[in-house]
């Protein structure tokens, strides 16, 4: 049976569930795990699994769809354009396509706003094929009936406003990291007042990391601790994670946890309507010193001030000193 959880409706008309089972492992792959982990998902009343061509897992995704007992039509299914693949939209369609076993997916992303070649060397900003470029292609699959909806993932206001005058199709969701210490409320905004829905990954953020000892995590994301999630969490019986989704499905957004653990992904779709002071004191959890910023790694260790081959100023992305993320504002 599926989960008493609200459903948000796409500018396309199609509804989406508002929690989600994540299925990047941290590093491409995972195909066994993915799998149980999916399955175990739809068991605990999951309707809606998102993946991607670049996590090498789509064939056991797939799996687990056809093995789940539940109907094709009650998952929404959503995968991604891989950034080496700009080039060759449909083909690389038909390739997740045919690797998930399905007729459809009910939302195709655009991973990333950057291009890669063929052996993943960064494109440099502005040459061909630019976003705008694979946008248009990627509208045209809408004809196909293969795909219901397209939307693109780590989007800025300023590359979505390009893509919103050179493109005929709003996208139907922008897919941001989003979690109280990053809550990009600008960017939210802007979206929500163009039709477009923010689906916040990560929305657990990640391990905080060891004082003194890069690399070195603690296991636990930083805003779990905090002493107001952990109270409020107190006061309704929920873990820190719960309030936190429950938060991100309260404001609006669609949040796509991912956990191996089967009491965790049990735990994670059962939320709370929160009273408008409990959303208050989260909405100020970003405010405390020290808590504004990304929780990902590849703002640490990304070397020369790019990501995937952009500066923070090409992809309008505001950065304070230091390299931290503050918005994709």
């Amino acid at each position: 049976m599926a989960a008493d959880i609200p459903y948000f409706t796409l500018n396309t008309g199609y509804k989406i569930p508002s929690v989600g089972i994540g299925c990047w492992m941290g590093s491409p792959g995972g195909g066994e795990i993915v799998e149980q982990m999916c399955k175990t998902a739809l068991q605990a009343g999951y309707r809606h699994i998102d993946t991607a061509y670049g996590y090498g897992n789509e064939e056991f995704v797939g799996k687990a769809i056809r093995e789940s007992g539940v109907p094709r039509e009650e998952i929404f299914l959503t995968t991604k354009l891989p950034n080496h693949h700009h080039h060759k939209v449909k083909q690389s369609f038909e390739e997740s396509l045919s690797k998930l076993g399905v007729d459809y997916v009910d939302l195709y992303l655009m991973h990333w706003p950057q291009a890669f070649t063929e052996d993943n060397k960064p494109i440099p900003y502005g040459q061909s094929p630019t976003f705008v470029e694979t946008w248009k292609d990627m509208e045209a699959l809408l004809d196909t009936g293969k795909v219901r909806s397209i939307g693109v993932s780590n989007f800025s206001i300023k590359l979505l406003e390009v893509l919103l005058r050179e493109t005929d199709v709003v996208p139907a969701t922008n897919q941001v990291e989003c979690h109280p210490c990053l809550p990009s409320v600008d960017l939210k905004l802007w979206c929500e007042q163009r039709g477009i829905l923010i689906t916040a990954y990560s929305p657990l953020g990640r391990p905080g990391e060891l004082p003194g000892r890069p690399g070195e995590f603690d296991g636990k994301p930083v805003f779990l601790d905090d002493p107001d999630v952990k109270s409020i969490a107190e006061k309704y019986n929920l873990s820190p994670a719960q309030v936190a989704l429950s938060w991100g499905v309260n404001r609006g957004t669609v949040v796509i946890p991912k956990s191996q653990n089967p009491e965790r992904i049990k735990q994670n779709i059962r939320l709370l309507d929160l009273p408008d002071e409990d959303m208050a004191t989260l909405n100020e959890i970003h405010l405390k010193p020290g808590m504004h910023r990304s929780l990902l790694r590849y703002h640490e260790y990304s070397g020369d001030g790019t990501i995937f081959g952009w500066t923070y100023e090409q992809l309008g992305w505001n950065m304070t000193k230091g390299g931290i993320v503050c918005s994709l504002d």
